[in-house]
C-alpha cells in the first residue's frame, strides 16, 4: 500500500541543514561552525558582527574540522584581537586566519589538534601524533601565534581534554585518562604550574568521571563530576581542598563527553554560571554559585547542545525544539530576551507535518527504558494501525533528544511512526543507567529494542507485522543483533554497523580500541561468538539494508561487507550500498539523498506485507 503523500522530499532532508556548532562570543561578536553538504560536507566558519552583519570566514576548499579521536571536536579558537585559529581538515595543521582572509600555517604537518583556546599569545590544545609504526600519542601543548616552536606541557597519559589556564597565567588545568577507560568511566583533573614542577591530581579516578574544568579565580576551579551518580557541578580548591557541590540534583549538567571541546557551563561577567541541566534534553539555567540557587531562563527552546559561550552578561549556544531547528541563540541574561542568529534549516515544511514527540517509558523485566514516541501524522489522512520504525542511536554512550529532525518528519508525514529509543547505556539518566550496558552489549540493548517492539504492538500503536529497526554505528550493531535474535521485525536498516568484535578491537581507531572490553569483556572467542551478529547470522529471517562509507576509520567497511555476504550466502534478502569518499557519518548531499531514497524504498517494500491503514 502506498505511503501518504508528503511535502518533504529526500532532497529536502539531505540538502538542508548546516549543523551549526561550537559557538564562541567576544566583544559583541559571535562565531560558530557550519557544514556545507553541497560542498562535499566541508565545515566553514561563520562570524556575526555586533552590528548584525554575518559573513563566512573560510572559502572553499578550506574546512575547519579536526580528526583527533577521529570523532573530532572543537576545531577553532578566537584570539583576543578577534582573529581565528583553526584546524584544517585536509592536512590537520593549525592555521591563523587574519583580517586579510588568508590562512597562515602555525604547525608542521603530521599531527592533529583539537580543543583549542588562546591565552597570552599562544594556542593551548590537545595534540595527537600518529607514528609510522601505528602508535598514537597525545599531549597538551602550546603553539605560539607567531609561529614559534610547539611546547609540551602534559604528556604520559593516553588521553587529554579541556586545557584551561588560570586567570593569573600561572597554572594549567586539564583532564586526562588512560586505556581501557573512556571519559565517561573515570578521568582525573590535574593541575600543573607553568613555571615548572610536577602535575598533581585535584579530583577524579578510575570510577569518577570528572569533566570540563573552568577557573573561578586563581586558586579555585569549577568542574563537573559524577561522584554522586549524576554529572553535577562542583567547586574545588587548587589542591582538591574545600570541595562543594553547587547544586546537587538527580540531573545531568553535561552531555556525554564524546567530542573534545564541550563547555556545558560558562562563567558570566558577574560571576554567575550559565549552566545546562536535565536529562535527554538539557535546559539553560542561571546558577548562583554562592547560594546554589538555579533558575531556568524562559526561552522558546526545549534543549541545548553541550557548548555555551559567555560575553559579559550574554550567553550564546545552540538551542532547539521539536518544531524549531538547531539555532545559534544569544540570550541577554538580565532581561531573559533571546535572539536567534542562525538556523540549521532556513526553510521548513508546514509545521503540521513536523512531529512532536511524547516521552514514554518502555517496560522490560521491571526496568523501564526511556524513549520518545513520534506518531505518524498527516492533517489530511486517516487510517488504522500504522507501521513503525524503531530508531537505535549510535554511541552507545550517547542519547536521542527531541530536536527537530527532518528524517523523522520524512517518515511520520508518510504514515510511518518512529520510536526513538534511549536504550540501557544511554546518557542523560545518570551513571547507573549508563552502566546497565557494561558487559551486556548485544544482550541488553537488544532486549530493550525487542521490548520496544512488543510494547508498540501491545499498546495498539503499531501493526505487529510492520515494525522495522534502524541505527548507525553502535546502533547498527544493535540492529543486526536484534534481527539475528528475533523474528519480530519486518526489516532492519544498518548504517556503518558493527558485525564482528575481534576485527573492531584490532582495527578501529585508538580512542575506541579498548571499548569492547567494557561493553562485552576481555577477548574470548566463545563470548564473542555468542554476541557478534556475524556469528549469529543464521537467525536473520527478515530483509536488511546495509549502508557504509568506504573511508570509515571507526567502523571499517569489512564489517558491513562480511554481514552482507553472509546474508546473501543464506539467501536472505539484503541490499548493500557502499559510498566512496564517505566516512563515519555521511556528509555529502548526494550520499544523504541516495541513502534516504534507498531507505524509503526498503520500507515501501517491507511494509506492504499487510494493508490495514
Amino acid at each position: 500500500m502506498p505511503f501518504w503523500p508528503s511535502p518533504i522530499s529526500t532532497r529536502d532532508v539531505a540538502g538542508s541543514g548546516v549543523r551549526p556548532a561550537w559557538p564562541a562570543a567576544q566583544d559583541g561578536r559571535v562565531w560558530w561552525t557550519e557544514e556545507r553538504p553541497g560542498e562535499g560536507g566541508r565545515t566553514t566558519l561563520m562570524c556575526r558582527a555586533a552590528d548584525g552583519t554575518c559573513r563566512e570566514l573560510l572559502p572553499a576548499p578550506w574546512s575547519a574540522h579536526t580528526r583527533v579521536h577521529e570523532d573530532g571536536g572543537r576545531p577553532y579558537a578566537v584570539t583576543p584581537a578577534g582573529d581565528v585559529v583553526f584546524a584544517n581538515h585536509e592536512d590537520q595543521r593549525l592555521y591563523l586566519l587574519g583580517d586579510n582572509g588568508e590562512p597562515k600555517p602555525l604547525t608542521p604537518e603530521g599531527c592533529r589538534y583539537a580543543d583549542l583556546l588562546v591565552h597570552d599569545g599562544q594556542v593551548w590544545c590537545v595534540r595527537e601524533r600518529h607514528a609510522e609504526d601505528g602508535k598514537v600519542t597525545r599531549a597538551v601543548v602550546s603553539v605560539p601565534l607567531d609561529g614559534g616552536d610547539v611546547r609540551e606541557w602534559a604528556t604520559g597519559c593516553d588521553f587529554y581534554a579541556s586545557p584551561a589556564i588560570s586567570p593569573d597565567g600561572r597554572h594549567l588545568a586539564y583532564v586526562c585518562w588512560n586505556h581501557p577507560r573512556r571519559p565517561w568511566d573515570g578521568t582525573e583533573l590535574r593541575v600543573t604550574s607553568l613555571s615548572g614542577g610536577d602535575a598533581w591530581t585535584v579530583r577524579g579516578g578510575a570510577s569518577e568521571s570528572v569533566l570540563a574544568p573552568a577557573w573561578k579565580n586563581d586558586s579555585r576551579l569549577y568542574l563537573v563530576s559524577d561522584s554522586s551518580g549524576w554529572w553535577n557541578l562542583y567547586e574545588v580548591g587548587l589542591h582538591g581542598d574545600g570541595a562543594q557541590a553547587l547544586c546537587p540534583a538527580e540531573e545531568e549538567f553535561t552531555p556525554a563527553p564524546r567530542l573534545l571541546g564541550g563547555r556545558p557551563y560558562t562563567v558570566l561577567g558577574d560571576g554567575r554560571l550559565a549552566v545546562l541541566h536535565g536529562h535527554a534534553d538539557l535546559r539553560l539555567g542561571m546558577l548562583d554559585p554562592a547560594s546554589g540557587r538555579l533558575t531556568d531562563l524562559d526561552v522558546p527552546y526545549r534543549g541545548w547542545d553541550g557548548t555555551l559561550a559567555a560575553d559579559g552578561a550574554t550567553v550564546t549556544g545552540i538551542a532547539y525544539a521539536p518544531t524549531v531547528p538547531r539555532t545559534v541563540v544569544s540570550v541577554d541574561t538580565p532581561s531573559g530576551r533571546s535572539r536567534a542568529l542562525r538556523q540549521d534549516i532556513e526553510r521548513l515544511p508546514d509545521p503540521a507535518f513536523l512531529p512532536v514527540p511524547q516521552a514514554v517509558r518502555v517496560p522490560r523485566s521491571g526496568e523501564d527504558t526511556h524513549a520518545f514516541l513520534y506518531p505518524p501524522y498527516d492533517p489530511a489522512a486517516e487510517g488504522g494501525v500504522p507501521p513503525y520504525v524503531i530508531f537505535v542511536h549510535g554511541g552507545p554512550v550517547a542519547h536521542a533528544d527531541t530536536a527537530l529532525d527532518l528524517e523523522k518528519a520524512f517518515l511520520t508525514s508518510r504514515g510511518i511512526g518512529v520510536l526513538d529509543l534511549n536504550y540501557s547505556g544511554s546518557t542523560g539518566y545518570g551513571r547507573a543507567y549508563r552502566e546497565r550496558l557494561k558487559g551486556q552489549w548485544g544482550l541488553l540493548d537488544v532486549a530493550d529494542t525487542l521490548a520496544a517492539a512488543a510494547w508498540l504492538a501491545a499498546e495498539g500503536l503499531a501493526d505487529p507485522a510492520r515494525i522495522a529497526v534502524r541505527g548507525g554505528s553502535a546502533g547498527g550493531w544493535t540492529v543486526m543483533a536484534a534481527c539475528c535474535r528475533s523474528d519480530v521485525f519486518a526489516g532492519g536498516v544498518a548504517y556503518y554497523g558493527i558485525s564482528m568484535l575481534g576485527p573492531l578491537a584490532a582495527h578501529t581507531h585508538d580512542f575506541a580500541s579498548r571499548y569492547v572490553e567494557w561493553l562485552v569483556g576481555p577477548e574470548d572467542p566463545q563470548v564473542y561468538a555468542a554476541r557478534e551478529p556475524l556469528a549469529l547470522v543464521e537467525g536473520v529471517s527478515c530483509p536488511m539494508l546495509l549502508m557504509q562509507g568506504l573511508d570509515d576509520p571507526v567502523v571499517p567497511p569489512e564489517q558491513s561487507e562480511a554481514f552482507a555476504d553472509a546474508l546473501s550466502e543464506r539467501g536472505v534478502a539484503c541490499t548493500y550500498l557502499a559510498f566512496d569518499g564517505e566516512s563515519h557519518g555521511f556528509r555529502r548531499t548526494e550520499t544523504r539523498t541516495a541513502a534516504l531514497a534507498a531507505e524509503l524504498a526498503f520500507y515501501q517494500q517491507i511494509f506492504t506485507v499487510t494493508a490495514n491503514y
